[in-house]
């Protein structure tokens, strides 16, 4: 894998992580979660780059090693903006096929929402992984009220741990994130690795990014994505995204794949990566 930074127009650089063949006919492009980096891919990324096939995965902006977001340019919007400007001049194939993770998700909406014509000319596939659609999700019992309950519930988790020793997890901490964030049989290091994600961007990333997710009409974005092969896959034990979500996007796409993967919770690329796998294949 190669590490580069990716210069934006406005000057913020994004960290940008590169595998496979950079001449590929097709880019897999992921774009990560919230509070999250690049780094959650990291059991997808070697699973799909090969001789035909190049995948970049990124930090947002605000996020990981990429350059910082101000309140002004926290937002859905703007991640859009940021990723269509990354395959624009930032990806030599022809075609690409988007993934995009929970935030990574709405990302991938405003892409579609706001260069319609770059998604059109460019994007052969979408993937929504734990993207919940509208503000029906957030006021599910799994994910009550906003995504201000998210951050409530982070800061009981990982409060304490920033406060102390950020490389270890406290057993108590690491059953309550297993619980918030994972479904069945959570790897001990996948946890671990998320703390440490989510850890590194407590509190002003957290804090400035909550109120994009109140803001942005996600249905409103999707009804242009029918252009494209659409998968939406939702973890059966997701609390955050609950998994009507799945077919709930499909819906408003007005086409496409629903999945929902038995026993997982939120954090599919570290839980289900041979599912995700499979099912980014399927789209490439």
């Amino acid at each position: 894998m190669v590490d580069e930074l990716f210069p934006l127009e406005d000057g913020v650089g994004l960290n940008v992580v590169r595998a496979g063949a950079p001449d590929a006919p097709v880019t897999v492009v992921l774009a990560h979660g919230y509070a999250l980096d690049h780094r959650s891919w990291h059991r997808v990324i070697p699973e799909l780059a090969h001789d035909e096939l190049q995948v970049v995965a990124y930090d947002h902006r605000g996020h990981g090693q990429s350059g910082p977001a101000t309140p002004e340019t926290a937002t859905i919007e703007q991640l859009g903006d940021d990723l269509a400007e990354l395959i624009e001049r930032g990806v030599d194939s022809e075609r690409v096929v988007v993934v995009g993770h929970s935030m990574g998700g709405m990302a991938t909406m405003a892409l579609v929402e706001r260069h319609p014509r770059l998604f059109a000319r460019r994007v052969s596939g979408l993937a929504f992984l734990s993207t919940a659609v509208g503000r029906r999700g957030e006021s599910s019992l799994a994910w009550p009220q906003a995504v201000g309950k998210l951050v409530e519930e982070l800061e009981k988790v990982f409060g304490p741990v920033v406060r102390h020793i950020r490389g270890r997890i406290e057993p108590a901490k690491a059953a309550g994130l297993k619980w918030w964030l994972f479904g069945d049989d959570a790897d001990e290091d996948d946890a671990a690795l998320t703390a440490e994600m989510v850890a590194e961007h407590w509190p002003a990333t957290v804090a400035l990014f909550r109120p994009a997710f109140d803001r942005y009409d996600r249905e409103a974005a999707l009804t242009v994505a029918a252009r494209a092969p659409v998968v939406a896959a939702v973890g059966e034990k997701d609390r955050l995204c609950p998994s009507s979500n799945a077919q709930a996007l499909v819906k408003a796409v007005g086409a496409g794949d629903a999945v929902v993967l038995p026993g997982a919770g939120h954090m599919l690329p570290l839980e289900r990566p041979d599912e995700v796998v499979r099912l980014v294949r399927g789209l490439v």
